[in-house]
Protein backbone atom coordinates (compact mmCIF):
# COMPACT_ATOMS: atom_id res chain seq x y z
CA UNK A 1 0.00 0.00 0.00
CA UNK A 2 2.88 2.51 0.92
CA UNK A 3 4.11 1.38 -2.75
CA UNK A 4 1.33 2.29 -4.35
CA UNK A 5 1.22 5.85 -2.93
CA UNK A 6 4.54 6.28 -3.83
CA UNK A 7 3.81 5.65 -7.41
CA UNK A 8 0.80 7.58 -7.84
CA UNK A 9 2.73 11.10 -6.60
CA UNK A 10 5.73 10.27 -8.96
CA UNK A 11 3.31 10.36 -11.49
CA UNK A 12 1.75 13.50 -10.22
CA UNK A 13 4.72 15.07 -9.99
CA UNK A 14 5.36 13.92 -13.59
CA UNK A 15 2.14 15.24 -14.85
CA UNK A 16 2.44 18.97 -13.13
CA UNK A 17 5.87 19.14 -14.98
CA UNK A 18 4.64 18.12 -18.27
CA UNK A 19 1.96 21.10 -17.67
CA UNK A 20 4.17 23.13 -16.62
CA UNK A 21 6.21 22.55 -19.96
CA UNK A 22 3.28 23.04 -22.24
CA UNK A 23 2.67 26.30 -20.53
CA UNK A 24 6.27 27.85 -20.25
CA UNK A 25 6.23 26.86 -24.33
CA UNK A 26 3.04 28.15 -24.82
CA UNK A 27 3.77 31.31 -23.27
CA UNK A 28 7.39 30.86 -25.90
CA UNK A 29 5.46 30.62 -28.42
CA UNK A 30 3.46 33.53 -27.84
CA UNK A 31 6.35 35.47 -27.10
CA UNK A 32 8.08 34.54 -30.24
CA UNK A 33 5.23 35.10 -32.58
CA UNK A 34 4.87 38.59 -32.80
CA UNK A 35 4.27 41.59 -30.56
CA UNK A 36 0.23 40.98 -29.88
CA UNK A 37 0.61 40.18 -26.62
CA UNK A 38 -1.31 37.37 -24.89
CA UNK A 39 -4.71 37.21 -25.76
CA UNK A 40 -5.82 38.95 -22.18
CA UNK A 41 -3.21 41.65 -23.53
CA UNK A 42 -5.46 42.71 -26.78
CA UNK A 43 -8.59 43.66 -28.32
CA UNK A 44 -10.91 43.02 -31.42
CA UNK A 45 -11.19 45.22 -34.25
CA UNK A 46 -12.58 45.36 -37.71
CA UNK A 47 -11.58 46.73 -41.34
CA UNK A 48 -13.71 46.17 -44.69
CA UNK A 49 -11.62 45.99 -47.65
CA UNK A 50 -12.89 45.30 -51.45
CA UNK A 51 -10.47 43.16 -52.31
CA UNK A 52 -7.67 41.48 -49.81
CA UNK A 53 -5.35 40.31 -51.77
CA UNK A 54 -4.90 36.99 -50.57
CA UNK A 55 -4.61 37.95 -46.93
CA UNK A 56 -4.95 35.17 -44.19
CA UNK A 57 -5.16 34.25 -40.99
CA UNK A 58 -2.15 35.00 -39.29
CA UNK A 59 -1.13 37.70 -41.34
CA UNK A 60 0.56 40.69 -39.43
CA UNK A 61 -0.94 44.01 -38.22
CA UNK A 62 1.31 46.85 -38.44
CA UNK A 63 1.21 49.89 -36.84
CA UNK A 64 3.02 52.79 -38.60
CA UNK A 65 5.60 49.95 -39.30
CA UNK A 66 5.78 48.20 -36.22
CA UNK A 67 3.73 44.93 -35.76
CA UNK A 68 0.82 44.81 -33.28
CA UNK A 69 -1.19 42.46 -33.71
CA UNK A 70 -2.05 39.46 -36.23
CA UNK A 71 -4.98 38.85 -38.25
CA UNK A 72 -7.55 36.72 -36.80
CA UNK A 73 -9.75 36.05 -39.69
CA UNK A 74 -11.41 36.57 -43.12
CA UNK A 75 -15.24 36.66 -43.71
CA UNK A 76 -17.62 38.22 -46.50
CA UNK A 77 -20.06 40.78 -45.77
CA UNK A 78 -22.05 41.38 -48.36
CA UNK A 79 -19.79 42.27 -51.76
CA UNK A 80 -17.05 43.18 -49.30
CA UNK A 81 -14.49 41.30 -47.06
CA UNK A 82 -14.43 41.78 -43.27
CA UNK A 83 -10.98 41.35 -41.41
CA UNK A 84 -10.62 40.00 -38.00
CA UNK A 85 -7.28 41.97 -36.20
CA UNK A 86 -6.29 40.91 -32.51
CA UNK A 87 -4.53 44.42 -31.53
CA UNK A 88 -2.25 45.24 -28.51
CA UNK A 89 -4.23 47.21 -25.93
CA UNK A 90 -1.56 49.56 -25.61
CA UNK A 91 -1.62 51.02 -28.89
CA UNK A 92 -5.73 51.96 -28.18
CA UNK A 93 -4.70 55.51 -28.15
CA UNK A 94 -2.81 55.76 -31.33
CA UNK A 95 -5.75 53.45 -33.33
CA UNK A 96 -8.19 56.32 -33.80
CA UNK A 97 -11.15 57.66 -36.42
CA UNK A 98 -8.76 59.30 -38.38
CA UNK A 99 -6.78 56.08 -38.69
CA UNK A 100 -6.44 54.53 -41.91
CA UNK A 101 -6.19 50.61 -42.56
CA UNK A 102 -4.60 49.84 -45.82
CA UNK A 103 -3.03 46.59 -47.14
CA UNK A 104 0.51 46.27 -47.46
CA UNK A 105 3.18 43.52 -48.26
CA UNK A 106 5.74 42.01 -46.10
CA UNK A 107 8.43 41.25 -48.35
CA UNK A 108 8.46 41.39 -52.13
CA UNK A 109 7.53 37.28 -52.24
CA UNK A 110 3.77 39.56 -51.77
CA UNK A 111 3.06 38.03 -48.40
CA UNK A 112 0.40 40.52 -47.61
CA UNK A 113 -0.25 42.63 -44.28
CA UNK A 114 -2.49 45.34 -42.81
CA UNK A 115 -1.09 48.31 -42.26
CA UNK A 116 -2.89 51.31 -39.81
CA UNK A 117 -1.41 55.02 -39.52
CA UNK A 118 -1.03 56.09 -36.16
CA UNK A 119 -3.34 59.03 -34.90
CA UNK A 120 -4.03 60.23 -31.34
CA UNK A 121 -5.93 63.14 -32.69
CA UNK A 122 -8.86 61.38 -33.17
CA UNK A 123 -11.64 59.31 -31.04
CA UNK A 124 -10.06 55.41 -29.63
CA UNK A 125 -12.23 52.71 -32.13
CA UNK A 126 -14.03 50.82 -29.67
CA UNK A 127 -13.59 46.62 -29.79
CA UNK A 128 -14.98 45.05 -32.71
CA UNK A 129 -14.62 48.46 -34.33
CA UNK A 130 -14.23 49.27 -38.08
CA UNK A 131 -11.11 51.07 -38.71
CA UNK A 132 -11.40 53.56 -41.76
CA UNK A 133 -9.77 51.87 -45.15
CA UNK A 134 -7.77 53.46 -48.09
CA UNK A 135 -4.96 52.69 -49.95
CA UNK A 136 -1.54 53.54 -48.45
CA UNK A 137 0.86 55.98 -50.57
CA UNK A 138 4.26 54.08 -51.84
CA UNK A 139 2.98 50.89 -51.02
CA UNK A 140 2.90 47.93 -53.80
CA UNK A 141 -0.60 47.57 -53.80
CA UNK A 142 -0.46 51.52 -54.93
CA UNK A 143 2.28 50.59 -57.31
CA UNK A 144 0.46 48.29 -58.76
CA UNK A 145 -2.93 49.66 -59.18
CA UNK A 146 -0.82 53.38 -60.36
CA UNK A 147 0.81 50.86 -62.95
CA UNK A 148 -2.68 48.83 -64.04
CA UNK A 149 -3.90 52.66 -64.94
CA UNK A 150 -1.01 53.33 -66.58
CA UNK A 151 -1.11 50.61 -68.92
CA UNK A 152 -4.59 51.21 -69.14
CA UNK A 153 -4.05 54.62 -70.44
CA UNK A 154 -1.31 54.09 -72.59
CA UNK A 155 -3.40 50.88 -74.20
CA UNK A 156 -6.18 53.42 -74.84
CA UNK A 157 -4.00 55.97 -76.54
CA UNK A 158 -2.41 53.02 -78.90
CA UNK A 159 -6.02 51.91 -79.51
CA UNK A 160 -6.11 55.48 -80.48
CA UNK A 161 -3.17 55.93 -82.43
CA UNK A 162 -4.07 52.79 -84.42
CA UNK A 163 -7.35 54.09 -85.23
CA UNK A 164 -5.86 57.75 -86.54
CA UNK A 165 -7.30 59.95 -83.68
CA UNK A 166 -5.04 63.02 -82.90
CA UNK A 167 -2.51 64.10 -84.93
CA UNK A 168 0.11 61.26 -84.41
CA UNK A 169 -3.08 58.69 -85.36
CA UNK A 170 -3.20 60.69 -88.57
CA UNK A 171 0.44 60.95 -89.30
CA UNK A 172 0.39 57.03 -88.96
CA UNK A 173 -2.85 56.41 -91.00
CA UNK A 174 -2.68 59.21 -93.14
CA UNK A 175 -0.92 59.37 -96.64
CA UNK A 176 -2.07 62.79 -97.45
CA UNK A 177 -0.63 64.35 -94.17
CA UNK A 178 2.66 61.86 -94.53
CA UNK A 179 2.96 63.67 -97.89
CA UNK A 180 2.76 66.98 -96.44
CA UNK A 181 4.86 66.07 -93.59
CA UNK A 182 7.51 65.00 -96.31
CA UNK A 183 7.01 68.62 -98.48
CA UNK A 184 7.69 70.49 -95.11
CA UNK A 185 10.46 68.48 -94.53
CA UNK A 186 12.25 68.97 -97.99
CA UNK A 187 11.03 73.01 -98.22
CA UNK A 188 13.23 73.18 -94.74
CA UNK A 189 16.28 71.39 -96.22
CA UNK A 190 15.98 73.42 -99.17
CA UNK A 191 15.84 76.82 -96.91
CA UNK A 192 18.37 75.45 -94.74
CA UNK A 193 20.53 75.06 -97.67
CA UNK A 194 19.83 78.33 -99.35
CA UNK A 195 20.76 79.75 -95.89
CA UNK A 196 24.03 78.16 -95.80
CA UNK A 197 25.00 78.68 -99.35
CA UNK A 198 23.92 82.43 -98.77
CA UNK A 199 21.41 83.23 -101.13
CA UNK A 200 18.95 85.87 -99.52
CA UNK A 201 19.09 88.09 -96.12
CA UNK A 202 19.77 85.40 -93.81
CA UNK A 203 22.50 83.81 -96.15
CA UNK A 204 23.83 87.18 -96.17
CA UNK A 205 23.75 87.87 -92.45
CA UNK A 206 25.69 84.49 -91.92
CA UNK A 207 28.62 84.95 -94.54
CA UNK A 208 28.74 88.71 -94.95
CA UNK A 209 30.46 90.10 -92.28
CA UNK A 210 29.40 93.90 -93.33
CA UNK A 211 25.59 92.85 -92.87
CA UNK A 212 26.74 91.06 -89.59
CA UNK A 213 28.35 94.51 -88.72
CA UNK A 214 25.02 96.35 -89.76
CA UNK A 215 23.27 94.57 -87.83
CA UNK A 216 25.15 94.68 -84.85
CA UNK A 217 25.25 98.46 -85.04
CA UNK A 218 21.51 98.52 -85.25
CA UNK A 219 21.05 96.07 -82.03
CA UNK A 220 23.38 98.65 -80.26
CA UNK A 221 21.28 102.21 -81.61
CA UNK A 222 18.33 100.13 -80.00
CA UNK A 223 20.34 99.36 -76.86
CA UNK A 224 20.94 103.30 -76.31
CA UNK A 225 17.37 104.13 -77.27
CA UNK A 226 16.27 101.87 -74.66
CA UNK A 227 19.31 103.12 -72.34
CA UNK A 228 17.48 106.58 -72.82
CA UNK A 229 14.37 105.44 -72.26
CA UNK A 230 15.38 103.98 -68.97
CA UNK A 231 17.18 107.38 -68.27
CA UNK A 232 14.19 109.54 -68.25
CA UNK A 233 15.35 111.14 -72.03
CA UNK A 234 12.93 112.82 -73.92
CA UNK A 235 8.85 112.85 -74.24
CA UNK A 236 8.79 109.05 -74.03
CA UNK A 237 11.45 108.40 -71.49
CA UNK A 238 9.58 110.77 -69.04
CA UNK A 239 6.40 109.52 -69.09
CA UNK A 240 8.09 106.10 -68.25
CA UNK A 241 10.08 107.64 -65.38
CA UNK A 242 8.52 110.70 -64.21
CA UNK A 243 5.79 110.39 -61.88
CA UNK A 244 4.76 114.13 -62.88
CA UNK A 245 3.92 113.32 -66.38
CA UNK A 246 2.03 110.29 -65.49
CA UNK A 247 0.53 111.93 -62.60
CA UNK A 248 -0.97 114.72 -65.40
CA UNK A 249 -2.02 112.16 -67.68
CA UNK A 250 -3.65 110.34 -64.84
CA UNK A 251 -5.65 113.38 -64.30
CA UNK A 252 -6.90 114.02 -67.67
CA UNK A 253 -7.82 110.56 -68.02
CA UNK A 254 -10.20 111.23 -64.56
CA UNK A 255 -11.26 114.69 -66.26
CA UNK A 256 -11.96 112.81 -69.22
CA UNK A 257 -14.03 110.34 -67.53
CA UNK A 258 -15.79 113.11 -65.57
CA UNK A 259 -16.83 114.91 -68.55
CA UNK A 260 -17.95 111.58 -70.64
CA UNK A 261 -20.06 110.96 -66.97
CA UNK A 262 -22.03 114.22 -66.99
CA UNK A 263 -22.56 113.69 -71.06
CA UNK A 264 -23.63 110.55 -70.05
CA UNK A 265 -25.90 111.75 -67.40
CA UNK A 266 -27.85 114.62 -69.51
CA UNK A 267 -25.93 117.85 -67.86
CA UNK A 268 -24.86 120.44 -70.17
CA UNK A 269 -25.25 121.71 -73.63
CA UNK A 270 -23.60 118.49 -75.11
CA UNK A 271 -25.36 116.58 -72.40
CA UNK A 272 -28.69 117.17 -73.48
CA UNK A 273 -28.02 117.30 -77.06
CA UNK A 274 -27.08 113.24 -76.34
CA UNK A 275 -30.40 112.85 -73.90
CA UNK A 276 -33.04 115.55 -74.27
CA UNK A 277 -35.22 114.31 -77.42
CA UNK A 278 -36.98 118.01 -77.86
CA UNK A 279 -33.46 120.05 -78.24
CA UNK A 280 -32.48 117.22 -80.91
CA UNK A 281 -36.17 117.42 -82.24
CA UNK A 282 -35.85 121.48 -82.59
CA UNK A 283 -31.96 121.17 -83.70
CA UNK A 284 -33.32 118.98 -86.43
CA UNK A 285 -36.25 121.34 -87.47
CA UNK A 286 -33.87 124.00 -87.51
CA UNK A 287 -31.65 122.07 -89.75
CA UNK A 288 -34.33 121.52 -92.35
CA UNK A 289 -35.71 125.18 -92.35
CA UNK A 290 -31.60 125.82 -93.12
CA UNK A 291 -31.99 123.31 -95.60
CA UNK A 292 -35.31 125.02 -97.26
CA UNK A 293 -33.52 128.44 -97.63
CA UNK A 294 -30.37 127.11 -98.71
CA UNK A 295 -32.89 125.00 -101.47
CA UNK A 296 -34.14 128.66 -102.30
CA UNK A 297 -31.20 130.52 -102.61
CA UNK A 298 -29.87 127.74 -105.20
CA UNK A 299 -33.12 127.61 -107.13
CA UNK A 300 -33.08 131.69 -107.45
CA UNK A 301 -36.55 132.21 -104.90
CA UNK A 302 -36.75 135.75 -103.57
CA UNK A 303 -34.28 138.70 -103.36
CA UNK A 304 -31.76 136.83 -101.79
CA UNK A 305 -32.03 134.34 -104.35
CA UNK A 306 -32.01 136.66 -107.25
CA UNK A 307 -29.34 138.25 -106.31
CA UNK A 308 -27.28 134.99 -106.48
CA UNK A 309 -27.95 133.96 -109.52
CA UNK A 310 -29.63 137.12 -111.35
CA UNK A 311 -26.25 138.63 -113.15
CA UNK A 312 -27.88 142.05 -114.30
CA UNK A 313 -29.71 142.48 -110.65
CA UNK A 314 -26.07 142.05 -109.72
CA UNK A 315 -24.59 145.04 -111.77
CA UNK A 316 -27.45 147.07 -111.08
CA UNK A 317 -26.83 146.55 -107.13
CA UNK A 318 -23.34 147.36 -107.82
CA UNK A 319 -23.56 150.55 -110.26
CA UNK A 320 -26.39 151.87 -106.92
CA UNK A 321 -23.48 151.35 -104.80
CA UNK A 322 -20.45 152.67 -106.92
CA UNK A 323 -22.78 155.78 -107.48
CA UNK A 324 -23.94 156.00 -103.66
CA UNK A 325 -19.88 155.89 -103.06
CA UNK A 326 -19.08 158.83 -106.29
CA UNK A 327 -22.17 160.88 -104.17
CA UNK A 328 -20.64 160.97 -100.72
CA UNK A 329 -17.37 161.76 -101.94
CA UNK A 330 -18.58 164.49 -103.54
CA UNK A 331 -20.56 165.49 -100.61
CA UNK A 332 -17.21 165.33 -98.23
CA UNK A 333 -15.42 167.29 -100.93
CA UNK A 334 -17.40 170.36 -101.18
CA UNK A 335 -21.14 170.31 -99.01
CA UNK A 336 -22.23 173.59 -99.57
CA UNK A 337 -23.08 172.73 -102.87
CA UNK A 338 -25.52 169.99 -101.83
CA UNK A 339 -26.30 171.81 -98.14
CA UNK A 340 -28.25 174.75 -98.82
CA UNK A 341 -30.34 175.92 -96.11
CA UNK A 342 -32.42 179.04 -96.29
CA UNK A 343 -34.41 180.59 -93.33
CA UNK A 344 -37.66 182.43 -94.25
CA UNK A 345 -38.50 184.61 -91.35
CA UNK A 346 -42.63 185.45 -92.53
Amino acid sequence: MPRTRSLAWAELKIGLVAIFAIVMATMLIFLLSGEGGFFWQQYPLKASFDNVAGLKPGAPVRLAGVEVGTVTDVVFQGERVDVHMDVNREMRDRITADSVASLGAVSLLGEAAVDITASAQGTPIADWGYVRTGRAVGSISDVAAQATEGIERLTDLLGGIREGEGTIGRLFTDDALYTQMTSLVTAYENVARQITEGDGPAGRLLRDSASGAALSASLENLQAVTAGLRSGEGSLGRLLTEDTLADSLTATTNNLSSITGRISQGEGTAGKLITDSQLYDRLNAMTDRLDSVLRMLQTGEGTAGQLLRDRQLYENMNGAVTELHSLITDIRADPRRYLNVRVSIF
